[in-house]
Formats: C-alpha cells, sequence, structure tokens
C-alpha cells in the first residue's frame, strides 16, 4: 500500500504493548499471523504495558529507544504496531527509528490488496486505502516542511499538497460512484433471487476458520482456500440443490476479525450486504481455537455492525479431526431445531449432517399426503412434478390418480391458489414441521 512489496518477506518487528486502559486487547499472536499472511518475516517481538498510551510515541520514550536499537541490530525494514497509530504517531516513531512503521489497519489493508481479485474487491480495497491514506499524506512531503520563504527557499510543498489531496478526493468520488453502480446490480440480481424465491445462506466468521474448505466441499467448487488469514476476499455464490427446499445460493463471504476496521466495514457494505439479506447464516467455527468463543462475540459485533443481527443462524463448528475422538452430530434445541453442527470440512466429516441440518431450517412447514386427482386435473399434477414434489404415483380402478407428494407448503397454497382449488380441500394432510 504505501511501498513497494519487494521479492522476499520484509524483516519486520512487531510491537504489542498491553495498556491498562484498553478493555479488549488485541492478541500478539494474531499479529504475527497477520503479518506472516501479508508476506512479512518477523524477526523480533517487542513486548511491553503501560497504563495509556503516550500522545507522540505510543510507546515511552525508553521503548521508542529500546526499539530503535532493535531495528539496527536486526537491519529491519519494517515495524509494525498491534494497534491503530495516530498518523502523528506514526510518523513521530518513524523520524525515531529511521525505518517505515505500519499500525494494524495499514497491515489488514496490505493483506486485503494482495488478496483482491475482482474488479468490486479491487475498488472497495482502493476505497479503503484511499481513506486511510489521505490522513497521512503529509508523511510523503516532510522534506518540504522547512520551505518557510525567502530568496531560494520558497517551494511548492503547500501547494503540492494541496494537489494530492484534491486528486485523492477526485478518486474517492470516482471510485464510490464505480462501487454505486456494482450495488445497484448487486441488488437487482439479488431481487431477481428473491423474486424467484431462491434462499440465500450465507457463511460467515472468524478469518481462517475453515469457512473456503467448507464453501467448496458443499459446491465442488474451487475457491481459494490456505491455512493463512483473509485468504478468501472476494464474495463468491453458487447454487446448491437441497431435498425439500430445491435450489438455494450459497456465499462464501470475507472472514471477520477482531477490529475489523472501519473503513474496511463500510468500504465492504455492498458485499456484505449478502450477509444481511440472507435467510440464514452459517457461523463457522474453529472448534480447536482456544480463542473460539472471543472470536463468536466478535464475530457478532461486526454481524451488528452490518445489521445481521437478526438473521437467523446456525453454528457450525469446523476442524474437529483436531480434537481427540471427536465424532460428527447435530445438537439440537428444546423444540428439536437444529442449533450447532460438528464436522470437519477438510476431511469432508458430516457434510451431510451440514447438509440435513440446513434443508431443516429452511424448509419451514411440509406439506405431506395422498392426492387423489381426476384425469382433467393434468396441470395440477404436471405442476407436481414441476415441483420435483411427487414420491410415488397410481391409478385406481376408477381411473383417478393418486400422488404421494411432499414439498413446502408455502408452494402447495401458491399452486392452490393459481389453480383456484380452494386449500381447505387438502390442508388437513398438513404436516407442521416446525
Amino acid at each position: 500500500m504505501f511501498f513497494e512489496r519487494p521479492q522476499s518477506g520484509e524483516r519486520a518487528i512487531l510491537v504489542h504493548i498491553d495498556l491498562a486502559s484498553e478493555a479488549d486487547a488485541e492478541d500478539p499472536r494474531e499479529l504475527e499471523e497477520l503479518a506472516l499472511s501479508a508476506g512479512a518475516d518477523p524477526i523480533f517481538f517487542l513486548l511491553g504495558s503501560r497504563s495509556d498510551p503516550s500522545p507522540r510515541f505510543f510507546l515511552g520514550k525508553g521503548k521508542v529507544e529500546e526499539l530503535s536499537q532493535l531495528v539496527q541490530e536486526h537491519q529491519a525494514e519494517l515495524v509494525i504496531f498491534n494497534h491503530a497509530l495516530s498518523p502523528a504517531q506514526e510518523r513521530n516513531i518513524e523520524r525515531e527509528v529511521k525505518c517505515r512503521v505500519l499500525d494494524r489497519t495499514g497491515l489488514i489493508l496490505d493483506i486485503f490488496a494482495q488478496r483482491a481479485r475482482t474488479h468490486e474487491g479491487k475498488l472497495q480495497v482502493e476505497l479503503a486505502q484511499l481513506e486511510h491514506m489521505s490522513t497521512r499524506l503529509v508523511r510523503g512531503w516532510t522534506h518540504l516542511e522547512r520551505q518557510k520563504g525567502g530568496i531560494g527557499l520558497r517551494g511548492p510543498g503547500e501547494t503540492q499538497l494541496e494537489t494530492d489531496r484534491r486528486l485523492l478526493r477526485a478518486r474517492i468520488k470516482a471510485i464510490l460512484k464505480r462501487l454505486d453502480k456494482v450495488r445497484k446490480q448487486r441488488d437487482q440480481g439479488r431481487r431477481a433471487r428473491v423474486r424467484a424465491e431462491i434462499p440465500t445462506v450465507s457463511l460467515v466468521g472468524y478469518t481462517n476458520a475453515g469457512k473456503s474448505t467448507l464453501f467448496n466441499t458443499i459446491t465442488s467448487a474451487n475457491v481459494y482456500a490456505a491455512d493463512q488469514l483473509f485468504a478468501t476476499l472476494d464474495p463468491t455464490l453458487r447454487k446448491v440443490q437441497l431435498p425439500d427446499v430445491g435450489p438455494i445460493i450459497l456465499a462464501d463471504t470475507v472472514g471477520f476479525i477482531r477490529h475489523l476496521p472501519h473503513k474496511l466495514v463500510e468500504a465492504f457494505r455492498a458485499t456484505l450486504q449478502e450477509t444481511a439479506e440472507a435467510d440464514l447464516l452459517l457461523h463457522v467455527i474453529d472448534s480447536h481455537d482456544d480463542e473460539r468463543q472471543t472470536h463468536i462475540e466478535q464475530v457478532n459485533d461486526v454481524l451488528s455492525e452490518i445489521g445481521a443481527d437478526d438473521r437467523p443462524v446456525l453454528l457450525v463448528y469446523n476442524k474437529i479431526d483436531l480434537l481427540d475422538g471427536f465424532e460428527p452430530r447435530i445438537d439440537r434445541d428444546e423444540d428439536g431445531h437444529p442449533v450447532r453442527v460438528w464436522l470437519s470440512a477438510q476431511q469432508d466429516q458430516g457434510i451431510d449432517l451440514l447438509i440435513d441440518a440446513v434443508n431443516e431450517r429452511l424448509s419451514g412447514s411440509m406439506f405431506e399426503g395422498m392426492l387423489e386427482l381426476s384425469p382433467s386435473e393434468g396441470q395440477f399434477r404436471s405442476l407436481l412434478y414441476a415441483k420435483e414434489a411427487v414420491l410415488d404415483e397410481r391409478i385406481d380402478d376408477n381411473g383417478r390418480i393418486i400422488l404421494q407428494v411432499r414439498l413446502q407448503q408455502k408452494d402447495f397454497r401458491q399452486m392452490l391458489s393459481r389453480l383456484q382449488i380452494p386449500a381447505e380441500r387438502y390442508l388437513p394432510a398438513v404436516v407442521d414441521n416446525d
């Protein structure tokens, strides 16, 4: 984002400070995973603690000196903080350590820039980067700060800065306009699915929980999946056929993370709209992770931020192959509805249970029974076959067609309404699975 990426991993020093004033602290291990995902080569981890961050350096003066010595000693090319730094703090630390400094937000933005593949994804990442960069523009022009005026000393520093800011604003405006067009196209596709009554199921979860591996296993797709943070960035949609429900749209989405930068949430709002309007969310959880409960809470926070906290959720505990003696299973609530599925997407264990659970959660009330049709009711018979609702068919001695059918109650009601058949004629045969 702010620099040319070299062929080999950049030598990086990671910095994590425990703050007494910070209730929800970042995880140092996660910073290391983020750095590795960005292609850095972490060579030292500087830890410390403070009651509050220093306004000037974030760190204390002694820690800044220690960091400067570490940079020289290890010939580090980059310092990465596990915190959000102000533009002034970033510049001040850079002056002291003579090395580029990146905060947590900048690191995540850089990973997103590497992962974006689609046109929309690249636009969204660029928007987030430009908005982040707009507060840090002065860093590129520090060599002009001393040009106060006078013969031979006048320079275009301020003018150049203003020019850059205008160009930045113009680019942001252009991207927003193009993203608005993409958003309208996405909304059209979503409305078409609603008209066709095709349910949408969206995979959500903490980054690296195994969403893309699960997506590939269910759909036989070839979405990029790797053991790294934010392996998937661009949303992928696939159609899947369920026994009682029929076709559904399964959506693989970007992984969430603790304190996901607000700029990214805003930039990816169009993509995350698939999640906010899904009929069912599959919250994929790494069952082997010690921090899984914290990650569940972080995902719920992001769902709340994008307005998806009211969506029905089915918890999917993945990676059970890493747990000793754990078999795939479905956990149900007191009413018998599926609430949790334990499986391993990597080993293809328990996928059938997940399909069954999703089928149950989406199917709702089912009509199941025997229908007696006269030979003149051929249109009724054809519609039932079109819905793949006929389980068995025979003709009795009087020439009447006896059909054994099973289909969603709402589809059956629409069919009866279309044929102007009174619903009361068949309602006693309805079996309510809810």
